[in-house]
């Protein structure tokens, strides 16, 4: 630095501030010159704002004022180039071609990319030649070399060198490794390590059980190198089944068929495997898939009898005498040397429940021949008790019993006429006026015989033929006709109601809470003992009409004015009107005992009258004095005296209630006029009361009447008729057949 003020006498000195001041930078207070104290890097700071200002050295006053400057740091290439994400993993699939990118790199550089070509990067192969290549100015890396087989090396280490200065000599250069993978693709077919296997199987292999097992190798990974494999001839395919085990990709052979020594001794199956992901890409290297050919030797073994059918079933007629023959079972030693079998009966369980006797003891139906295999009956069968009857039967080789076959054998018992017909009299016939049974009588009365006993002959139609004899138990009871159909008055009756169960008990439920309702309102009207009328103008007029039949003509007091008119005799007159009152009898008695006797020579009272009359004609005239006597009462003053009463009187109803209940009288003088007691009545015929049973429901008591009189006088004149018929021809009467 310098100032304009400076003659060179030292009388100015210079001074420095800021950035760095002091520390980086050093200024000389004579001559002004700044110097670097300490090493710059430009990556750290590329440049620094200082201040400087002359003053005088005597006055230290200002001799300019403070001026400002930059120091830039210059770059050089003291930096080299850095991956600063290596080292790389990346795979590519195997069989690329070339070209094919594998990863795309990228190398920093600390110095100035503006300044120069210090930040100039071109990137280089340094290993992984001739399988890589690198692109110098991207960085891109690329297969280099066509079809590279994982199979046959799969990891590649590729080093990248990245140099500045654009490469030139001098350069500063990094570099990194990238680790390529090649993945696998199905580019090889599945192969069986040898062509032809033999394996061993006995004839006593379980059907589904696994017999050998076979395996392909390929030398692909993953979905690549998974197999199927398939039996490709007939005769294997029938006989055998394939399949793969996932985990150790295995072909497991198994038995659908069991083996036998003496029909068939080997086997021979053609296996082939073929991948099941393939590649269409590499369809030209030819066919995924191998075949093998395994053949099975069967070995001989022991067998146990086979029967010559799986189950059988036979019959046999009940009744049939012991010792009957009721079919046969056959076996055989299905191995070469035909041993002789031998049968027996084995233990079934519907014969043990089903066949045990009195005392406890199992009893056997069946028994079978141990040579011939012959079953025939021990007993006789019931097939009414038991139809059918299943037991099992057991077969073992003679040479070697341990060995036993079964079969089961189910025999019907088939039917005989061995029953004689009969009738169910538990429970009793309902027969109508108009019954479906031929009767002798054309109608039937329940007042005159309920019930009937019919005996009855039935037969069947077998061979021998049966027959049986039953009584039948025939109840009469009065029926109620509508239309054509007629039923029981019962029955009627429960049909007309049409009430079921639950509408009896919801009915019963409401009565019962009606009840309740009622129970309760007497209770708290006792314990209230509240009034009815709550004020005197809360009076109300109540009229109870009572529609009481009148008593005929005969009834001539139904109502009694007297009770009105003569308050203080209402008492006395308060009789029953169907008897006569002692009192007033021992009145009329003293009455006459008081009366004078007539007068000699003159007739008697009422000319001649008998005492009877005499009496009637006594409680007449006192009638007509009571009536008399009640006219002149005043029953205005009486109601009016009610009235008060009653308005006083807190615990009655606001209102007076007179009833009067009379005897209504013994029928009327006219007498019936039913024309069933007359001549005319009782000659009318049989048509005239069936017309009463289609006139309605109103008719049918009197259809009844007349049905059961004319039933009377026709069942004594069939009884009479039939004795009569009975003592003539001399035999009985021959039971009904049905």
């Amino acid at each position: 630095l310098h100032s304009n003020s400076d003659k060179g006498d030292g009388s100015v000195r210079y001074i420095l501030s800021g950035e760095g001041a002091g520390t980086i930078f050093i200024i000389d207070e004579v001559t002004g010159d700044i110097h670097a104290a300490k090493s710059l890097d430009r990556e750290r700071k590329s440049h620094y704002v200082l201040h400087a200002q002359a003053l005088d050295r005597y006055t230290e006053e200002a001799l300019e004022p403070k001026s400002e400057f930059i120091i830039k740091v210059q770059d050089i290439n003291d930096n080299a180039p850095k991956f600063p994400e290596g080292p790389f993993v990346v795979s590519v699939p195997e069989m690329s071609e070339v070209g094919t990118s594998v990863i795309q790199i990228t190398a920093t550089d600390a110095d100035d990319p503006t300044y120069g070509n210090s930040a100039r990067i071109v990137y280089s192969i340094l290993q992984g030649q001739p399988y890589f290549s690198v692109d110098p100015k991207t960085g891109i890396i690329r297969t280099a070399l066509n079809n590279m087989d994982r199979e046959a090396r799969e990891h590649y280490a590729v080093v990248i060198q990245a140099k500045d200065m654009a490469g030139q000599v001098g350069g500063l250069s990094g570099s990194t490794t990238i680790n390529i993978t090649l993945s696998d693709v199905n580019d090889n077919p599945p192969k069986f390590p040898q062509k032809n296997y033999h394996q061993y199987v006995p004839e006593s292999a379980q059907v589904g059980k696994p017999v050998a097992k076979i395996k392909a190798n390929d030398e692909d990974l993953g979905v690549n190198a998974e197999i199927k494999y398939t039996i490709i001839n007939s005769e294997g395919a029938n006989t055998f089944s394939i399949a793969t085990d996932r985990d150790s990709r295995e072909g497991v052979v198994s038995l659908k068929k069991p083996l036998n020594y003496e029909r068939k001794k080997t086997y021979t199956l053609h296996i082939e495997g073929t991948n099941t992901h393939t590649d269409p890409r590499f369809t030209y290297l030819g066919s995924f898939k191998d075949t093998a050919t395994l053949k099975f030797t069967v070995g001989d073994v022991d067998e146990p009898p086979v029967f010559s059918m799986e189950y059988y079933i036979m019959d046999v007629y009940e009744n049939a005498p012991p010792g009957t023959e009721v079919g046969a079972v056959t076996a055989r030693d299905p191995d070469s040397r035909n041993s002789p079998v031998r049968y027996f009966m084995g233990t079934n369980e519907d014969e043990e429940e089903e066949g045990e006797g009195e005392e406890g003891v199992r009893v056997r139906y069946f028994t079978i021949d141990a040579d011939s295999g012959v079953i025939r009956t021990t007993g006789l069968l019931d097939r009414e008790a038991q139809p059918w009857h299943n037991i099992t039967v057991m077969a073992s080789e003679v040479d070697n019993p341990s060995l036993l076959s079964q079969v089961a054998v189910t025999t019907q018992v088939l039917d005989v006429n061995d029953n004689a017909p009969e009738v169910d009299t538990d429970e009793e016939v309902i027969v109508y006026s108009t019954a479906s049974i031929v009767a002798r009588r054309r109608r039937f009365s329940h007042l005159t015989q309920e019930l009937y006993h019919l005996a009855v002959v039935v037969w069947d139609g077998g061979e021998p033929v049966l027959s049986g004899t039953s009584t039948l138990t025939l109840r009469v009871c009065p029926c109620r006709g509508q239309g054509r159909a007629r039923t029981c008055q019962g029955e009627a009756f429960l049909t007309a109601a049409g009430l079921s169960t639950g509408a009896l008990v919801a009915i019963l439920l409401c009565v019962a809470i009606l009840l309740a309702i009622v129970v309760l309102f007497i209770t708290l009207r006792r314990s209230k003992k509240e009034p009815l009328i709550f004020s005197e103008e809360d009076v109300r007029e109540n009229v109870v009409t009572y529609d009481d039949e009148g008593g005929g003509e005969e009834d001539t007091e139904a109502f009694d004015i007297a009770a009105l008119r003569n308050p203080a005799g209402a008492e006395e007159l308060k009789f029953r009107r169907d008897v006569r009152p002692e009192s007033r009898q021992r009145h009329r008695r003293r009455h006459r005992r008081h009366r004078p006797p007539p007068r000699e020579g003159g007739a008697a009272r009422g000319g001649g009258l008998s005492r009877e009359e005499e009496e009637e004609e006594e409680e007449r005239e006192e009638r007509e004095r009571e009536e008399q006597r009640l006219d002149a009462a005043d029953v205005h003053e009486f109601i009016k005296q009610k009235l008060v009463e009653a308005d006083l009187d807190a615990s009655v109803p606001p209102y007076d209630s007179l009833q009067t209940y009379a005897y209504e009288g013994g029928g009327s003088p006219a007498g019936s006029i039913s024309s069933l007691d007359s001549p005319a009545g009782a000659r009318s015929g049989e048509g005239e009361c069936h017309l009463l049973d289609d006139w309605g429901p109103a008719f049918q008591a009197l259809a009844g009447l007349c049905g059961e009189a004319r039933a009377e006088a026709e069942a004594v004149a069939a009884a009479a008729a039939s004795e009569e018929e009975l003592v003539t021809n001399g035999e009985e009467l021959p039971a009904l057949p049905i």
